[in-house]
């Protein structure tokens, strides 16, 4: 006898979903039943993995948008709704102007705009729209992308730490706002992931940064789009508000000396 999926009837926004955590969580919304509009820039990446969620049996659209114009995003929830009938969760998880780390009086003020208009605001926007449509079907559930860069500072990334610690506020916020009325509103905060960024930065970077971490080792994708899952669906049904650490252990202070991989010597 086989379980019902998770999420089987559900219909679900995912921003940021070309490549990286935002393909890898819409690979399991579909593989827990959902149906999956795919919001990103890159318009062949966005077809590529709609034709592969419906090769698996999923159903899935691809929708190329611009986060950061409100009329995108508006225009991306409506055809959700116009192509599947409903929209009950969201997976906001667009963001973008990087930068190299920078000391903050050196910072040009176009590169820190970008970062918050691009991370901070588009979730604003995302959860503007989202929500209405969210409260016509009888309530969601909306997760926001932040990381550990938004419960503590990262030095040289001022426009990335602000939008980020900004995402857990807004989070907060929509929650409070929308939990008499059958929407909740989490958020992640990942550690180092093997995303692109890591993954064109080399094996030895990525060793690096693991054995940096608690759990001597960089995070998975696919161990993101499980804690995505498990907000969106029943069985987080008491969670709202909260922002989830996915990061092996980063922030929950500095393991023993004498843990083993770790040199004796620090």
């Amino acid at each position: 006898m086989t379980s019902t999926p998770f999420l089987a009837g559900k219909v679900a926004v995912v921003t940021g979903a070309s490549r990286g955590i935002g393909a890898a969580t819409a690979r399991a919304f579909g593989a827990e039943g959902a149906s999956v509009a795919l919001a990103a820039r890159d318009e062949v990446a966005l077809r590529s993995l709609a034709d592969e969620l419906s090769a698996n049996g999923a159903s899935a659209i691809a929708l190329p948008t611009d986060v950061g114009d409100a009329a995108a995003i508006e225009r991306l929830v409506a055809a959700t709704v116009s192509t599947f009938g409903r929209l009950d969760l969201a997976f906001n998880n667009a963001a973008g102007g990087g930068q190299a780390p920078t000391p903050l009086a050196e910072l040009p003020v176009d590169a820190y705009d970008s970062a918050v208009a691009i991370t901070l605001r588009s979730v604003f926007l995302s959860m503007k729209y989202e929500i209405p449509a969210m409260l016509e079907s009888g309530g969601g559930a909306i997760v926001n992308m932040s990381s550990t860069a938004g419960l503590e500072a990262v030095g040289g990334l001022a426009g990335y730490v602000s939008a980020k610690h900004g995402v857990i506020g807004l989070t907060k916020t929509a929650a409070l706002d929308y939990a008499t009325q059958g929407i909740r509103v989490n958020a992640l905060a990942p550690g180092p992931i093997l995303t692109e960024n890591l993954e064109r930065a080399g094996p030895e970077m990525q060793e690096r940064a693991g054995q940096a971490l608690p759990m001597r080792r960089i995070g998975r994708t696919d161990e993101v789009a499980r804690a995505v899952v498990w907000l969106c669906s029943d069985d987080a049904s008491f969670t709202t508000g909260a922002t989830i650490p996915v990061e092996g252990g980063k922030l929950a202070g500095i393991a023993p000396f004498n843990a083993p991989g770790r040199d004796a010597s620090g």
